[in-house]
């Protein structure tokens, strides 16, 4: 492996692990604002939206076998 192949690796591997965790984030803050009664928030409509972005973000690395599906159902939990 060449030394840019390696650094481009390094950098997805960098980019998935803040996409997993901006995921983790936004689901426990939707948990929270859920458990206040606020899922007509205008914030909870908008953490919505990035979960579905994110979520779809997962779902391609998935596709294309660079995460496992794994993760996300254990992450849910």
């Amino acid at each position: 492996m060449t030394e840019n192949q390696e650094k481009r690796l390094e950098q997805f591997e960098k980019m998935l692990q803040s996409v997993q965790t901006e995921y983790k984030s936004i689901v426990r803050q939707m948990e929270e604002l859920k458990k206040k009664g606020k899922i007509r928030s205008v914030t909870y409509q908008q953490l919505m939206t990035r979960k579905l972005t994110y979520q779809n973000m997962i779902s391609m690395y998935e596709l294309y076998d660079l995460a496992e599906k794994d993760d996300r159902e254990r992450e849910n939990r």
